[in-house]
């Protein structure tokens, strides 16, 4: 994918594929046709994962995305930008086929980069923001599966330059490597684990962060991103940052908060999740310390040694863009299906001068 540039269209079929489906064409079903290019790229492993975990059926698959693109027509206050199969797809494996469900995520996917259309232009790894972001390992993405076949994320929190690029940036950067990655069915299916690393993260750091900062990321990885997250799991964290993660807490979903796993300076407890065996040495693991550029290479290529000026001050996405209500009732996420705007912004008030305060004060 040239430059980290994320694809919206739908990927003509392989040359493998078009056999498949010219062989099939002389006696299959239109249906079977559909399920060659659908599921193609699955190991057999993976295929009778989904069915059992998922309860993807491939005599069934292409009513299963019918039926959630049918449910279009009940949002016309969004812009469904791309609808095509294999796109819906990654959203029915991301909520386990409930329909309803696949299609509330495909439209809080659209509404959220709608509310944002500022944090998602220029959306590619060449972003001067995005790029720094990725060079300090945000995120960092380990060679290796672990043993259910997810993703392994990492996040040194200290790495965060403050003075080069913002959260908003590496919030980017994280949401483009996704974009790159779900691309694989592999990972449709088997998901993603992130570890973030809180070593040598400081007090000063942690005040930079506001609860409008906090409330876009959860919305946009936990509420509109069609990925399965295994595990989320929290090393070497100081207190501040469990005093963060308690303001968050009320608004994350039970999912979410079960799958969070604090585990301070025992790492042994991560391993017990993670086998050292595929982690690096600053995760007490076997392998050689992380090298924070080996994803920013794997997006960026060439354009990895270019330089670039950047100033986080000069990003157009102010934080006052993103102020939005942190109350419970506006992060409720059981919306009817055919309920407009459920996450539009609320008219700016008395609550617009809180949103902006840092959850960790200095003072």
């Amino acid at each position: 994918m040239p430059e980290g540039t994320v694809a919206w269209n739908q990927h003509p079929e392989s040359p493998e594929e078009a056999i498949k489906v010219a062989e099939c064409s002389h006696g299959c079903t239109p249906s079977a046709r559909t399920m060659t290019h659908l599921q193609a790229g699955l190991s057999p492993e993976t295929l009778e994962k989904a069915k059992v975990e998922l309860k993807e059926n491939p005599d069934t698959l292409h009513q299963d995305i019918q039926e959630v693109r049918d449910m279009i027509i009940t949002r016309p206050d969004i812009g469904f930008l791309r609808t095509d199969d294999a796109f819906i797809l990654r959203f029915l494996r991301a909520r386990k086929f409930n329909h309803f469900e696949a299609f509330r995520l495909l439209a809080q996917y659209f509404e959220y980069r709608q509310q944002n259309l500022d944090m998602f232009k220029n959306l590619k790894a060449t972003d001067p923001g995005i790029k720094q972001a990725l060079k300090d390992g945000f995120p960092g993405v380990l060679s290796n599966l672990d043993r259910y076949g997810r993703k392994i994320l990492v996040l040194f929190a200290a790495n965060w330059d403050q003075s080069r690029y913002t959260f908003v940036d590496i919030l980017r950067a994280i949401l483009l490597s996704l974009e790159a990655m779900i691309e694989d069915p592999e990972l449709q299916v088997n998901g993603f684990v992130l570890i973030i690393d809180w070593s040598n993260f400081t007090f000063k750091q942690a005040s930079k962060l506001t609860p409008s900062m906090l409330r876009l990321a959860i919305e946009g990885l936990q509420d509109s991103f069609p990925a399965r997250f295994g595990g989320i799991h929290f090393v070497n964290q100081p207190w501040y940052i469990h005093a963060l993660y308690t303001v968050i807490r009320p608004f994350l979903k039970d999912k979410t908060r079960k799958r969070i796993f604090m585990h301070g300076n025992n790492l042994n407890s991560l391993h017990q999740l993670i086998v050292p065996e595929i982690l690096p040495s600053e995760l007490g693991g076997m392998l050689p310390p992380y090298d924070m550029g080996t994803w920013a290479r794997t997006l960026l290529d060439h354009a990895y040694d270019e330089d670039t000026d950047y100033c986080p001050e000069s990003y157009t996405l102010s934080v006052k863009d993103l102020e939005k209500d942190l109350s419970p009732k506006s992060m409720k996420r059981s919306q009817s299906v055919v309920e407009p705007g459920v996450l539009k912004r609320p008219e700016k008030g008395k609550s617009e001068e809180d949103n902006m305060q840092p959850l960790l004060s200095l003072d």
